[in-house]
């Protein structure tokens, strides 16, 4: 099936600001592959619309009248148990990050986003993958560190949901990180800096599409789908 013959990507649009969300909806609509089927202002409009709608992504504001959206999580998840929800906030509070990992969104990402990047987010998140904006991968790091002092398990709520397959042994992990060529290394720590494609791309003076297919080999030789749980493993071996 082409691009053009795959049904477009349904999203609900979650802010409390009304230009803005008239503003996002205008952005996402130009890209066929993507189409806004309903905004909501409030928690409680987005669980009904939810229910109603079942909505492929909801983008998510955190800073909502009432109830938090992170606190709303729970609620729209189970109004729409198969949705994908990225929150789409201003904040970058480690705080937030974690407090909406741990309540199952599938990313978080900034309003300082460019329309392109988020189109492109959206269509990881609704293939399943985790997405966590740029700016925030450092504190997602950093959080992961932190725990594994103590319990790693209860790393702010965000070890368990991002970390590598359980049932790969450390073991395995080191041959993984092993496999890897110098520059799939260099691109791995540009990962962990959360550093975008074009970022990597000028600090090593190759063509950014060169970057994504070593982001490609990179996971396919962590055996993870995402540049978060590639991060992670690469900071339980001090690849920093």
């Amino acid at each position: 099936m082409s691009t053009a013959d795959r049904a477009p990507i349904r999203i609900l649009v979650v802010d409390d600001h009304t230009l803005f969300r008239r503003g996002l909806t205008a952005l996402l609509t130009r890209d066929p592959r993507l189409q806004v089927i309903g905004d909501a202002a409030d928690a409680g409009q987005a669980q009904r619309k939810a229910q109603e709608l079942q909505p492929d992504v909801i983008l998510l504001d955190n800073h909502l009248p009432g109830v938090n959206g992170v606190d709303a999580l729970p609620a729209l998840m189970e109004a729409a148990p198969h949705t994908r929800i990225l929150m789409l906030t201003v904040s970058e509070d480690e705080n937030d990050l974690a407090a909406a990992l741990r309540g199952g969104a599938a990313g978080y990402l900034l309003k300082t986003i460019e329309g392109d990047a988020l189109t492109a987010a959206i269509q990881r998140a609704a293939a399943g993958d985790s997405v966590i904006a740029p700016e925030m991968m450092s504190k997602l790091v950093a959080a992961y560190r932190g725990a594994t002092g103590g319990n790693p398990s209860t790393a702010n709520g965000i070890a368990v949901r991002v970390s590598a397959n359980p049932a790969h042994p450390a073991s395995a992990s080191e041959a993984s990180i092993a496999s890897l060529s110098p520059r799939e290394l260099d691109i791995l720590r540009g990962i962990v800096r959360g550093a975008s494609n074009k970022e990597i791309a000028r600090e090593h003076g190759i063509a950014e599409t060169t970057v994504k297919i070593h982001v490609q080999h990179v996971l396919r030789k962590l055996d993870v789908s995402s540049r978060v749980h590639a991060a992670v493993i690469a900071t339980e071996h001090g690849l920093l």
